[in-house]
């Protein structure tokens, strides 16, 4: 099951009807596109057209798109909210945090002086001192090792209030913008956590459970564990919609510590008796705006339903509106806050805007000047970001007709699909890349994928 029926009403239920017009053009990763008269050179791309076409876009579109399904107010309908008797549950670990004596030694005037220049604002009873190394934070050496290994410098600013907050076993709100490091502040002490629980037994379900609002956040959040959670071999599972279940269920019927999941899909696994949540002592909701902002509160709060109440909670979000307040009201208890910036909406202040006026006539001239004089380095990326998938394709069909490396990505490409063109992205293979709006955040949170030359957003009425 994926997410109901198309956006008005939820995410849709599979991709009913034709699919992709009947097939992909000519048939799979075939031909590919020519970019030689660019410098770029020959390179496999999926062939002739999505949905018969036979060079380029061309044909019957994309079938049914995304029809049929359940709505997604009715996900979780079959889950019951659990009564608890914390006298008679497992006892469980959760406070790790042992002040660094370097910590210690600095004066109050040094913390608010570091928390100043870092625009740290905290709230909540005795919230931790920030570290300003990674040996401060004070994780095992099993946990630094790997920290070490991938060459970091020094912690971000939301790390570096964030570990001795999330390590004190406390409930936390984070809040930070996108890219900030968040995924490595509740991911690190998430490792240490599991690592001081019992080991699983057969019909267990995790110990960690992180929900993210869509499935590239989760693949992203998924490597991050693989490459910090290796050397104590811990296991994991992804589970999110638009592919086969029966990867997700071997996975969870095997027994994994750390699940990171999105709502719709693991309603599904819980609702199915694929999984449970007795064992989660450990939970994570990471973009809890954007989480809400898809409606996924519902589903959120049955999710949270199967979970022991004494769990600890760690809520990430780049805002902090009212109904993110009253997530932390209902699921945390005495918590404690760390705020990075401000906690409004705002551009990140990293980025150079420039607005250009100009009529629909006049923008494909304006895009194929910035495109000419961005990727003469052929190391720069480009985002462009349209207001519908078919003005995306138009945009992304006039471009390489043009002979410029161009990929599209949105919501009616199915999850393989999207894969890879986000990988040919990521790669260089194709510097340019042609979303949708509702893409576009998604892609925003992938951190390995490097910031762009030039991001490109044009109106939903381009007309290429």
């Amino acid at each position: 099951m994926s997410y109901g029926g198309g956006y008005g009403g939820g995410y849709g239920g599979g991709y009913g009807g034709g699919g992709y017009g009947g097939s992909r053009g000519g048939g799979g990763y075939s031909n590919g596109y020519d970019y030689g008269a660019r410098g770029y050179g020959s390179q496999d791309y999926y062939s002739g057209g999505y949905g018969g076409g036979a060079n380029g876009y061309g044909g019957g579109g994309y079938g049914g798109g995304r029809g049929g399904g359940d709505k997604m107010s009715a996900l979780g309908a079959g889950l019951k909210n659990q009564t608890w008797d914390i006298s008679a549950l497992p006892k469980f670990e959760k406070t790790f945090y042992k002040e660094d004596p370097a910590v210690t030694s600095r004066s109050q005037a040094e913390v608010d002086q570091f928390r100043r220049e870092n625009q740290m604002t905290i709230s909540g009873r005795d919230v931790p001192r920030p570290v300003q190394t990674f040996d401060e934070a004070g994780f095992p050496a099993y946990v630094m090792n790997e920290v070490k290994a991938q060459g970091f410098e020094k912690p971000t600013a939301i790390q570096s209030q964030g570990w001795p907050m999330s390590l004190s076993g406390r409930d936390v709100v984070g809040i930070a913008e996108t890219g900030s490091g968040k995924t490595l502040t509740y991911t690190l002490p998430a490792i240490v956590h599991i690592n001081a629980q019992p080991l699983l037994a057969p019909g267990d379900g995790p110990i960690v459970l992180i929900l993210a609002p869509t499935r590239e956040l989760a693949v992203q959040i998924q490597e991050e564990v693989n490459k910090f959670g290796k050397s104590s071999r811990i296991r994991n599972t992804c589970v999110y919609g638009g592919v086969p279940k029966g990867g997700q269920i071997r996975d969870l019927a095997r027994g994994v510590e750390v699940c990171i999941a999105t709502p719709g899909r693991l309603i599904d696994m819980l609702e199915a008796g694929k999984t449970n949540l007795r064992r989660v002592t450990y939970l994570v909701l990471d973009e809890a705006d954007r989480m809400l902002d898809m409606g996924f509160e519902p589903q959120i709060r049955k999710i949270v339903g199967q979970i022991r109440p004494d769990r600890q909670t760690c809520m990430w979000s780049a805002t902090w509106p009212k109904e993110i307040r009253q997530l932390a009201a209902d699921f945390q208890q005495n918590f404690i806050q760390v705020t990075i910036g401000s906690a409004e909406l705002s551009a990140n202040h990293r980025i150079t805007q420039v607005v250009e006026v100009c009529s629909d006539f006049e923008k494909r001239d304006r895009m194929l000047k910035h495109m000419e004089r961005i990727m003469d380095d052929k190391n720069n990326k480009v985002l462009i970001f349209t207001g519908t998938k078919r003005v995306a394709d138009d945009i992304t069909r006039f471009l390489r007709q043009d002979g410029w490396p161009a990929l599209s990505i949105h919501g009616d490409k199915q999850q393989n699909e999207r894969d890879w063109v986000l990988n040919e992205f990521k790669t260089g293979k194709s510097p340019i890349m042609v979303a949708t709006d509702v893409a576009s955040r998604g892609i925003g949170m992938i951190a390995d994928i490097p910031s762009p030359a030039l991001s490109l957003p044009l109106s939903p009425s381009t007309r290429p």
